[in-house]
């Protein structure tokens, strides 16, 4: 049993694809495999075979966001401290190597969107900028190499 630590926005979003599978996507799939189930010889059943692999697909995403709802730790935003980078936090960086800047929003993992600047704290950027202060440099390694980020500002 792993503990997934998200946020009460997080939570709320697990619960509502939940919903929406349960409810929606689940009887749609038992539909389609009804539905080619009665057309005959399932042994070469191409249609059928695709509706169950759909259905394989639908229930083990079912239960892996069960297991992480009865598993989630909610964050209390408000205790978050801007002292340091940790999850929750913004951290604008320059890169010392081009001079670029960049705002990353430190989130749990599955609340990670890269378009949208929100990095799981389990990437090694991430990784690398967790516990640092406003001045100081961290070294990061990628799968390119090395890289150096100052940290210029930390916020929420």
């Amino acid at each position: 049993m792993a503990t997934h630590y998200m946020t009460a926005e997080g939570l709320q979003r697990l619960k509502e694809e939940l919903q929406q599978l349960e409810s929606v996507d689940r009887p749609r799939v038992i539909a389609a495999i009804r539905e080619a189930r009665d057309k005959g010889d399932l042994s070469e059943n191409a249609e059928y075979e695709a509706a169950k692999e759909q259905q394989n697909m639908l229930e083990s995403r079912i239960a892996l966001l069960k297991s992480r709802i009865v598993d989630a730790r909610i964050i209390d935003e408000s205790r978050i401290s801007t002292k340091e980078v940790q999850v929750l936090t913004k951290v604008k960086v320059r890169n010392l190597k081009n001079g670029m800047t960049k705002v990353y929003h430190l989130v749990t993992e599955g609340e990670a969107n890269i378009t949208q600047g929100k990095l799981a704290v389990t990437t090694p950027i991430a990784k690398g900028l967790l516990g640092k202060k406003v001045g100081d440099i961290a070294e990061v390694t990628v799968p390119a190499g090395k890289m150096q980020f100052e940290i210029l500002e930390i916020t929420r």
